[in-house]
């Protein structure tokens, strides 16, 4: 029997040896503020304490879940206990977002079911969940392009914005032509840099290189000191241009690649956070460049298109995505439902590319840390389903209601696409909420919303 439970782990996890328990490798990322810590602590505290899970089909046969030493002794451990002592404190605050790859075992002791049960022991299941951040995951789209066709496609993008104005003075005032020189060098990353983390400030979901804005060891090196030039007619080999390429190859082979050989490659469920509102918010250029953003790179998830990518994921797939829109305590339990299928429709295309890989996928909203109630507040002649919550700024009490999303996706996804400045005919707006301090019963979780749902797709049927 123990065979059994084996080889049905080997199908669809790794495995720790030829009759080892069987593994889930769950990755979790997202962009900038998509909430992956909070995400991560809400998951593990309402998997060690159950009583907020009831869509957790498999929760009846848990017998126990518990905490275990990560299996990887060179990333760092998931801070969980920091994280979850910051949300639920006597003064709740939101923990630090994520920074660098981390690592955390939870591991399940699960009761047999079946016509064999009786004949067989409770089994063991590992889940080791994977934190990175989403700057990294969208550095994949780099892989497969020349600095050349890199240039002149962020240039070429960057002309439409206002955040770039700085930098795009500077970029078009260089010669590539020209000897290279170590201070110009740095002058011209520093500027673009200065653009990516505008850029992420504003809500654009396309701020590569990644490891400008996660920079860590390599702050100051030159695989990080290059940045998009108009192209010469010419240039001589020791010239600014050449070098500015050559520093873009070597961050692809030296950054980019080890980065999803040692890590990305082994991942067998993904979870893809995404602040759809955030985005929704920051107007439909914002959105629009959320749905290209996603699009581009959930590439990754399907290898066998290109060859590169195919040879460096060795031909592995993963099996399960979930694409979640987060900060769904932002709006009225009413609206969740059109909340979920404008994420359906902003990531269609994305969807498609990972159906057609054979993963399987669904999109869903949820908030992983409740932090507001809901209410119907007066405004005029109408009741308006809102929300209420302490603010983060100033830690006073206010309703917010956020506006009525349309019941069709298109109201918004086609003005978006045909780069519309604003929204013509609604206005979004959204406030930053701290988390609420809650009162836990023996047993109980955080509050959330959906959690239990998203929990049921990535490892239910494993209980």
């Amino acid at each position: 029997m123990r065979a059994i439970t084996d080889t049905v782990g080997g199908v669809i996890g790794n495995v720790t040896g030829l009759f080892g328990d069987p593994v889930i490798r769950l990755g979790v990322t997202g962009l900038s503020r998509a909430g992956k810590t909070v995400f991560i602590t809400g998951l593990v505290a309402n998997l060690l304490q159950r009583g907020r899970m009831p869509q957790l089909t498999g929760a009846g046969r848990i017998d126990a879940v518990f905490l275990q030493p990560q299996p990887d002794m060179t990333l760092p451990r998931f801070d969980y206990e920091g994280h979850l002592a910051a949300l639920t404190g006597d003064d709740p605050r939101w923990p630090a977002s994520t920074r660098a790859v981390s690592e955390l075992r939870l591991s399940f002791r699960v009761a047999p079911a079946g016509l064999f049960a009786a004949f067989q022991g409770p089994r063991t299941l590992h889940v080791d969940i994977i934190d990175y951040p989403g700057e990294w995951l969208l550095d994949l789209s780099l892989l497969d392009q020349s600095y050349a066709a890199w240039s002149e496609e962020v240039l070429a993008r960057l002309a439409r914005r206002a955040e770039a104005a700085d930098f795009m003075a500077t970029a078009r005032a260089e010669d590539g032509a020209l000897a290279f020189d170590e201070g110009r060098a740095q002058a011209l990353a520093a500027s673009f840099t200065a653009y990516l983390q505008a850029a992420r400030a504003a809500g654009y979901a396309d701020c590569t290189p990644g490891r400008f804005l996660l920079p860590g060891d390599l702050a100051g090196s030159p695989v990080l000191t290059f940045a998009p030039l108009p192209r010469p007619a010419s240039a001589g080999r020791r010239s600014l241009w050449p070098e500015m390429e050559r520093r873009f190859d070597a961050y692809k082979a030296r950054v980019v690649q080890p980065f999803f050989r040692q890590h990305f490659a082994r991942i067998d469920r993904q979870v893809v956070l995404v602040d759809v509102l955030g985005a929704i918010h920051g107007g439909p250029q914002a959105l629009e460049d959320l749905r290209r953003t996603m699009a581009a790179v959930l590439a990754a998830f399907r290898p066998g298109l290109n060859g590169w990518l195919t040879a460096l994921l060795g031909g592995k797939r993963v099996e399960r995505i979930l694409f979640a829109a987060t900060k769904a305590d932002h709006l009225h339990h009413s609206q969740h439902g059109r909340l979920t299928a404008i994420t359906e429709a902003l990531l269609a295309e994305a969807r498609a590319r990972a159906d057609f890989a054979g993963a399987e996928t669904a999109a869903m909203s949820l908030a992983s840390y409740r932090a507001t109630v809901e209410e119907v507040i007066t405004r005029g002649d109408e009741q308006l389903e809102a929300v209420r919550g302490r603010l983060l700024s100033t830690g006073k009490p206010a309703a917010m209601y956020a506006g009525e999303l349309p019941s069709d996706p298109a109201r918004l996804l086609a003005p978006a696409r045909e780069g519309a400045a604003a929204w013509l005919d609604a206005e979004f707006g959204l406030m930053a909420f701290a988390p609420a301090r809650a009162t836990q019963r023996p047993g109980e979780g955080p509050p959330h919303i959906r959690l239990d749902r998203a929990a049921q797709f990535l490892i239910g049927d494993m209980l």
